[in-house]
Protein backbone atom coordinates (compact mmCIF):
# COMPACT_ATOMS: atom_id res chain seq x y z
CA UNK A 1 0.00 0.00 0.00
CA UNK A 2 1.03 3.47 -0.74
CA UNK A 3 0.24 6.35 1.46
CA UNK A 4 -0.59 9.84 0.31
CA UNK A 5 1.53 12.58 1.80
CA UNK A 6 0.80 16.24 1.25
CA UNK A 7 3.34 18.90 1.19
CA UNK A 8 2.77 22.06 3.14
CA UNK A 9 2.21 24.05 -0.08
CA UNK A 10 -0.61 21.73 -1.14
CA UNK A 11 -2.18 21.90 2.31
CA UNK A 12 -2.12 25.71 2.28
CA UNK A 13 -3.85 25.73 -1.11
CA UNK A 14 -6.61 23.48 0.23
CA UNK A 15 -7.06 25.69 3.29
CA UNK A 16 -7.32 28.86 1.15
CA UNK A 17 -9.74 27.33 -1.42
CA UNK A 18 -12.93 28.74 0.15
CA UNK A 19 -11.38 32.16 0.54
CA UNK A 20 -10.24 32.14 -3.08
CA UNK A 21 -13.71 31.22 -4.35
CA UNK A 22 -15.25 34.10 -2.40
CA UNK A 23 -12.71 36.51 -3.89
CA UNK A 24 -13.42 35.18 -7.38
CA UNK A 25 -17.16 35.60 -6.86
CA UNK A 26 -16.73 39.18 -5.68
CA UNK A 27 -14.52 39.98 -8.67
CA UNK A 28 -17.05 38.52 -11.12
CA UNK A 29 -19.90 40.41 -9.44
CA UNK A 30 -18.07 43.70 -9.65
CA UNK A 31 -17.22 43.02 -13.30
CA UNK A 32 -20.89 42.40 -14.02
CA UNK A 33 -22.01 45.63 -12.39
CA UNK A 34 -19.33 47.55 -14.29
CA UNK A 35 -20.46 45.88 -17.51
CA UNK A 36 -23.99 47.17 -16.91
CA UNK A 37 -22.71 50.71 -16.50
CA UNK A 38 -20.42 50.52 -19.50
CA UNK A 39 -22.97 48.98 -21.86
CA UNK A 40 -26.51 49.88 -20.77
CA UNK A 41 -27.96 48.45 -24.00
CA UNK A 42 -26.81 44.99 -22.98
CA UNK A 43 -28.36 45.34 -19.56
CA UNK A 44 -31.74 46.81 -20.38
CA UNK A 45 -32.19 47.15 -24.14
CA UNK A 46 -31.32 43.66 -25.25
CA UNK A 47 -33.68 41.90 -22.82
CA UNK A 48 -36.50 44.27 -23.77
CA UNK A 49 -36.03 43.65 -27.49
CA UNK A 50 -35.79 39.89 -26.99
CA UNK A 51 -38.98 39.86 -24.89
CA UNK A 52 -40.79 41.87 -27.56
CA UNK A 53 -39.73 39.56 -30.38
CA UNK A 54 -40.43 36.37 -28.44
CA UNK A 55 -43.78 37.75 -27.29
CA UNK A 56 -44.77 38.51 -30.88
CA UNK A 57 -43.92 34.96 -31.93
CA UNK A 58 -45.82 33.55 -28.95
CA UNK A 59 -48.93 35.60 -29.68
CA UNK A 60 -48.83 34.62 -33.34
CA UNK A 61 -48.65 30.98 -32.35
CA UNK A 62 -51.61 31.33 -29.96
CA UNK A 63 -53.72 33.16 -32.54
CA UNK A 64 -53.05 30.51 -35.18
CA UNK A 65 -54.07 27.82 -32.71
CA UNK A 66 -57.34 29.56 -31.91
CA UNK A 67 -58.09 29.94 -35.64
CA UNK A 68 -57.47 26.23 -36.19
CA UNK A 69 -59.76 25.32 -33.30
CA UNK A 70 -62.52 27.62 -34.60
CA UNK A 71 -62.25 26.03 -38.05
CA UNK A 72 -62.52 22.52 -36.62
CA UNK A 73 -65.56 23.51 -34.53
CA UNK A 74 -67.22 25.05 -37.58
CA UNK A 75 -66.67 21.87 -39.57
CA UNK A 76 -68.11 19.78 -36.73
CA UNK A 77 -71.19 22.01 -36.53
CA UNK A 78 -71.76 21.66 -40.27
CA UNK A 79 -71.50 17.88 -40.01
CA UNK A 80 -74.17 17.90 -37.28
CA UNK A 81 -76.45 20.14 -39.35
CA UNK A 82 -75.92 18.00 -42.45
CA UNK A 83 -76.92 14.84 -40.61
CA UNK A 84 -79.95 16.39 -38.87
CA UNK A 85 -81.43 18.51 -41.62
CA UNK A 86 -79.84 16.89 -44.68
CA UNK A 87 -78.20 20.15 -45.72
CA UNK A 88 -75.00 20.83 -47.54
CA UNK A 89 -73.18 24.12 -47.87
CA UNK A 90 -74.81 24.69 -51.27
CA UNK A 91 -78.37 23.84 -50.18
CA UNK A 92 -80.59 20.93 -49.18
CA UNK A 93 -79.27 17.54 -50.29
CA UNK A 94 -82.61 16.03 -51.35
CA UNK A 95 -83.90 19.24 -52.92
CA UNK A 96 -84.85 18.83 -56.56
CA UNK A 97 -86.78 21.77 -57.95
CA UNK A 98 -89.88 21.00 -60.02
CA UNK A 99 -89.72 21.92 -63.63
CA UNK A 100 -92.70 24.00 -64.59
CA UNK A 101 -93.72 26.40 -67.29
CA UNK A 102 -95.39 29.71 -66.72
CA UNK A 103 -98.02 28.98 -69.36
CA UNK A 104 -99.21 25.89 -67.49
CA UNK A 105 -99.31 27.79 -64.22
CA UNK A 106 -101.33 30.56 -65.88
CA UNK A 107 -103.87 28.02 -67.19
CA UNK A 108 -104.23 26.46 -63.72
CA UNK A 109 -104.66 29.88 -62.13
CA UNK A 110 -107.26 31.01 -64.66
CA UNK A 111 -109.21 27.76 -64.24
CA UNK A 112 -109.34 28.28 -60.47
CA UNK A 113 -110.34 31.91 -60.96
CA UNK A 114 -113.24 30.91 -63.25
CA UNK A 115 -114.48 28.41 -60.68
CA UNK A 116 -114.52 31.10 -58.02
CA UNK A 117 -116.23 33.73 -60.16
CA UNK A 118 -118.96 31.41 -61.56
CA UNK A 119 -120.13 30.27 -58.18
Amino acid sequence: MTSVHMTTDQQKKLDNAPAQSVVRFQNSASKFSRWGRKAPFGRSGLPMISLTVLGAFGLGHLLQGSKDIAEVKDDQEWEIIETRKALSRTGPVAYKPKKFSLEEELKVYLAELEKITHI
